[in-house]
C-alpha cells in the first residue's frame, strides 16, 4: 500500500517537473525568437537607411538585404514549426559568399585563386542543399500535430501495420 502511494507521488512530481520544464523551455524559445526577429529587422532597417544615405545602392547592398530576408524567414519558419530549417542557413551562406565574390571582383578587377575558392565553396554549399533536400524527402523527420504532440512517420506506419495485422 505504501509503495503504491510513493509511486503515485513520484509520477505526479515527474509530471509536474516535466510540465514546468516544458513551460520554461518554450518561454525561452519564444523570447529568443522575438529577440532574434527584432534584431534582424532592426539591422535590415539600419542597412537600408544607410543605403539611402549613400545615395546609391549596389548589388552588394541588395544581397545584404536578401541575407536579412532569409534570416527573417528562418525565424518565421522556426516560430511556426519548431524546426530549424538548415537549408536557410545554407542559403544565407551562399548569399554571403556571392556577396563576397561580387565585391571582390568589382573592387579588385582581377581574377585569382580566391575567386576559384569562393566559387568552389558556393558549389559545395549548393550540393549540400541537394543532399539535405534529398534526405528530407527520403527520410522525413518527426511531424508536429500541435504545440507538444509529435509523431514519427515510421511509428505511424508500424501502428498501421499492427492494426491491419489484427484482422
Amino acid at each position: 500500500m505504501k509503495m503504491n502511494w510513493a509511486e503515485s507521488l513520484r509520477e505526479h512530481m515527474h509530471d509536474l517537473a516535466e510540465s514546468l520544464g516544458n513551460l520554461l523551455v518554450e518561454t525561452f524559445h519564444y523570447l529568443a525568437l522575438f529577440a532574434i526577429g527584432a534584431v534582424t529587422a532592426w539591422a535590415a532597417v539600419v542597412a537600408f537607411i544607410g543605403m539611402l544615405d549613400k545615395g546609391h545602392i549596389t548589388v552588394d547592398d541588395i544581397l545584404l538585404l536578401f541575407i536579412y530576408l532569409e534570416l527573417g524567414a528562418m525565424v518565421g519558419i522556426y516560430f511556426k514549426t519548431n524546426h530549424m530549417p538548415i537549408r536557410f542557413l545554407i542559403y544565407v551562406a551562399i548569399t554571403a559568399l556571392t556577396r563576397l565574390l561580387i565585391s571582390d571582383v568589382s573592387h579588385h578587377h582581377r581574377p585569382d585563386i580566391g575567386v576559384v575558392m569562393v566559387s568552389g565553396a558556393i558549389l559545395l554549399l549548393a550540393l549540400a542543399i541537394l543532399v539535405v533536400r534529398y534526405a528530407s524527402a527520403r527520410f522525413p523527420s518527426v511531424q508536429s500535430l500541435g504545440p507538444r504532440k509529435r509523431t514519427n512517420p515510421a511509428d505511424e506506419a508500424a501502428e498501421k501495420d499492427d492494426v491491419q495485422g489484427d484482422d
